[in-house]
């Protein structure tokens, strides 16, 4: 009798034991999953942008802090420090990347094959080496193309409504920002057909604008065309300024621009390309690989005009024009 009953004592606590290790791994905490956000600008020069992203994961239910985690990296306009910032990301095991730009997709792809990436705004995927194409990228990175080089033709176009006299136009470039080079030809093919003659300044330093603009007034520009580039959206204020000083019209590619007293732009709605990432983001992470994940390419786009500008310069904007601004500073 006294051994069955210590028979019984000696398997009690082994039984209790293995009935308790399922639900003690039941109850141990899931990883929370962590968001890298890469990006070559200021934390105020895409605060909209950011906060589109953010809105559109609190619809999809993920909740900072307590589901999942956004590690920032701001490059603050400094290129060289994108790659760095990359490495750190992939230090951290972050499950996925989402880049602000060319610039920073090239970082994180010199910086992991594994961790997905996804783009908010790529003005040539394909052309960037980031996807084999854009129904089937094929790697590691898959998300938004913005067109902004294929428009630069449409934003010449509307200076020449605005200013119907121009005869030319000087275009500010950034020669090593990916896209720039078709965004040239693209205003350069929409030029010949409105008789206007285009002068490329190409801005490699912040400290080249103020010089480009005095090239432009000595090469008689009647208006200026600001391509993509680092360099120019971490100098909007400046930009907006000299153009005003040298009283000259100016088109931009995004509303930043224009909201920080710059005169016009014609885009892509970048906010709801940084919504539309977000879906990415979710995608991937339950489960989804990039490669199955096809490009897609801008569905809304939005002129902005800024009538306070264009009462600094002089310039009465036309009526058909403003009727057709989505959005109209005053």
């Amino acid at each position: 009798m006294n051994s069955i009953v210590g028979k019984i004592f000696v398997w009690l606590p082994a039984a209790v034991l293995l009935a308790t290790v399922p639900l003690a791994r039941a109850q141990q905490p899931t990883k929370t999953p962590r968001i890298g956000f890469l990006t070559p600008a200021s934390r105020a020069a895409v605060s909209a942008r950011t906060d589109a992203f953010r809105q559109r994961l609190r619809e999809l239910m993920y909740v900072e802090g307590r589901n999942i985690l956004i590690e920032f990296r701001y490059a603050q306009g400094k290129l060289d420090h994108l790659a760095g910032f990359a490495s750190e990301l992939v230090l951290l095991k972050v499950d996925v990347i989402v880049t602000g730009g060319s610039a920073s997709t090239r970082a994180a792809k010199e910086a992991t094959v594994t961790i997905p990436i996804v783009m908010t705004q790529d003005p040539d995927p394909v052309g960037n080496g980031f996807v084999a194409s854009l129904a089937r990228p094929g790697g590691n990175i898959t998300g938004l193309s913005n067109l902004v080089a294929d428009l630069s033709g449409k934003r010449l176009e509307l200076l020449k409504e605005i200013v119907p006299n121009l005869s030319r136009a000087a275009v500010l470039g950034f020669s090593t920002e990916p896209g720039n080079p078709q965004a040239l030809r693209e205003a350069e093919r929409t030029a010949g057909g409105l008789g206007v003659k285009l002068q490329y300044l190409d801005v490699l330093d912040p400290k080249n604008i103020e010089t480009a603009f005095r090239a432009a007034s000595k090469g008689r520009a009647e208006a200026v065309l600001v391509l993509a580039g680092s360099i120019f959206n971490a100098h909007r204020i400046l930009l907006a300024e000299l153009a005003v000083r040298s009283r000259l019209p100016a088109m931009y590619i995004n509303p930043t621009y224009v909201e920080d007293g710059g005169l016009m732009s014609y885009g892509a709605s970048i906010t709801d390309l940084y919504r539309r990432a977000a879906v990415y983001v979710d995608k991937i992470l339950k489960g989804t690989r990039p490669s199955d994940l096809p490009v897609e390419q801008p569905t809304k786009f939005e002129l902005v005009i800024n009538l306070k500008a264009a009462k600094q310069i002089g310039l009465t904007i036309p009526p058909n024009v403003l009727a057709r601004a989505d959005r109209v500073i005053r």
